[in-house]
């Protein structure tokens, strides 16, 4: 299976990483392989999580507070966010038009 970053979600990795790594030397890094970590297990296992209203589904990170958004599509895998859990709901979802 395919697998495409929105470029907003690319963004808020980028900027979630850089945050973390300001916070302290390393942080930063382990954020990133936990994104890796679970963007790997969603091509494998990408039906598993509920689908949620909106047609999507998520991932829940288990160290950092954020979660990936994301629907298959074609047999592709679009990543639609790296969101994190105490912000504004679903501020991305209109990022699912991007795709069809």
């Amino acid at each position: 299976m395919k697998k495409i970053f929105l470029q907003q979600a690319y963004e808020e990795l980028i900027d979630a990483i850089a945050y973390y790594e300001e916070q302290q030397l390393g942080l930063g890094l382990k954020m990133k392989d936990e994104v890796d970590h679970h963007v790997r297990w969603i091509l494998n296992n990408h039906a598993i999580p509920r689908l949620r209203i909106g047609g999507y589904r998520r991932v829940n990170l288990k160290v950092f507070p954020y979660y990936i958004a994301y629907l298959v599509y074609r047999e592709t895998l679009w990543i639609l966010a790296i969101a994190h859990n105490h912000r504004k709901p679903v501020y991305w979802i209109k990022r699912k038009n991007e795709i069809r």
